[in-house]
């Protein structure tokens, strides 16, 4: 590890916002995901003239930099393993303006997703690529991962909001990317590229993004199954049915055990759930919407339909899916979840046969695995329980993985879908389109020269996803 001169970022940020302490290194070394490594020094900047130094100082000692948010990312995108710099930008936290008549939004990385959507809702307006971890998660982390969240499937993820964005570059220059209009023509579209680049390219230090107007009517329903094929069979009719939901989601029996379990729902505890969800300004249209998916659910054998606009009795409807990651560890004793193989993208033909293929592969090599996920979008996530003092367990998890992803990518699937790549990720998505990596690698040299920003991670991650860094877990 490159020795770090701290009084010298001390100079910068503060003494009070830079720390080296054991504690705080052995924090901020892990995310959501399995992995974790110890970083030299965390820094806390405040302000843009803050990132440039910092780079700078980085940049010319070849120190590497890992911009971090609130560290929610589920494949091992923040986790330090060269050492070296945390970029903590949580302070950099505030909404700079909001523009209504130009539906646009300007705000520091730090922002948290829900705060931002506090402040919008009294305007009547919204943010709509809010993920799960909304609660948490900052825009720069989303703007990193090209986030997206339930509503995706009409509103689409982060990348279809970000209009234009201030960069601080590896070598400390700031950049002004994109534009203040929905579309423009006018150049490189090089905010597209930052959006999804996982810190590797650059650090986001603004953004400004499109805002929508909040719908007068949202009305959500619920339809059980008792075979998960029914459910995705339903999921890709309605798809391509015409109708536009604001939001369809799949839970299978496993999860909905699960969230029994931890949350004392009392979900019937059948082969699989999908909630659908319709938004818009006249409630007749909604009704619409409702209606035609209540009876494509009932054509592919759903029963039990409920369905609500009331916004405390939808929140109860919605608890179960909105909590289920979490429950996930209470499925069975001795076991936790892990985000390993977790948000690929599958054509929506292909959503119900992918569903029964995850169940079978993961029966096969003696692992549970829950399916769920924004399958409206072709979103399918899957969590990997397993007791992870196994070392056996771990190895029948990497076996899942590399036949899943083989599966994936055989039916026109991607290897992430809203998380990223990361880490955890890496060697599937590289086996799958080697053809994309030197030209990633020829960006980042352009851009990153010397290869301080959040090196070894994506196209040049670790082909060892469980050897690249220490795991979170003492295994025996």
């Amino acid at each position: 590890m490159k020795k770090i001169d701290i009084e010298q970022l001390k100079k910068i940020v503060g003494a009070k916002n830079i720390s080296d302490k054991i504690a705080d290194l052995y924090v901020y070394g892990a995310d959501a995901s399995v992995h974790q490594a110890m970083a030299g020094v965390i820094v806390r900047p405040k302000t843009i003239n803050e990132v440039q130094k910092i780079m700078r100082y980085a940049n010319k000692n070849k120190i590497p930099v890992v911009p971090r948010g609130a560290g929610s990312g589920t494949s091992g995108h923040t986790v330090p393993i060269d050492g070296g710099i945390i970029l903590d930008m949580k302070r950099m936290n505030h909404i700079i303006d909001i523009s209504p008549q130009d539906m646009l939004v300007r705000v520091e990385p730090g922002v948290v997703d829900d705060d931002l959507n506090r402040a919008l809702k009294p305007l009547g307006l919204f943010y709509p690529p809010a993920p799960a971890s909304s609660r948490i998660a900052t825009i720069g982390g989303e703007i990193a991962a090209n986030a997206s969240g339930v509503r995706s499937v009409k509103y689409g993820a982060t990348r279809d909001y970000v209009y234009g964005m201030k960069v601080v570059m590896a070598n400390g220059d700031l950049v002004n990317l994109g534009s203040n209009t929905r579309v423009h023509s006018s150049g490189y579209q090089l905010e597209r590229l930052i959006v999804g680049s996982e810190g590797t390219l650059g650090v986001v230090v603004e953004a400004t993004m499109g805002i929508r107007p909040l719908p007068k009517f949202r009305c959500l329903a619920v339809a059980n199954f008792d075979k998960l094929e029914d459910a995705g069979n339903a999921i890709s009719e309605i798809i391509t049915s015409g109708c536009e939901p604001s939001m369809l989601e799949l839970m299978d029996k496993i999860g909905i055990v699960a969230v029994n379990k931890a949350l004392n729902l009392g979900l019937p505890e059948v082969g699989a759930i999908v909630m659908f969800e319709a938004d818009g300004n006249v409630k007749e249209a909604v009704d619409y919407e409702i209606e035609k998916m209540k009876k494509i659910c009932q054509n592919h054998n759903g029963s039990g339909i409920k369905k609500s606009y009331d916004l405390a009795e939808r929140t109860k409807l919605f608890s179960g899916r909105k909590k289920l990651f979490a429950a996930l560890s209470r499925y069975k004793e001795g076991i936790i979840c892990t985000d390993l193989a977790d948000d690929m993208g599958v054509p929506n033909s292909k959503i119900a046969e992918a569903a029964a293929k995850i169940h079978e592969i993961a029966k096969r090599n003696n692992v549970i695995m829950a399916v769920y996920g924004h399958c409206g979008s072709g979103v399918i996530h899957t969590k990997i329980m397993l007791d992870p003092k196994k070392k056996s367990q771990w190895k029948d998890a990497e076996n899942v993985i590399d036949e899943l992803y083989d599966y994936i990518h055989s039916v026109g699937g991607v290897t992430s879908a809203e998380h990223g790549i990361g880490l955890s990720k890496a060697p599937s998505w590289k086996k799958a389109r080697p053809d994309m990596i030197p030209v990633m690698r020829k960006v980042k040299r352009a851009l990153d020269p010397n290869n301080i920003l959040n090196p070894h991670k994506i196209m040049d991650a670790p082909d060892d996803w469980v050897g690249a860094t220490k795991l979170r877990y003492k295994v025996g």
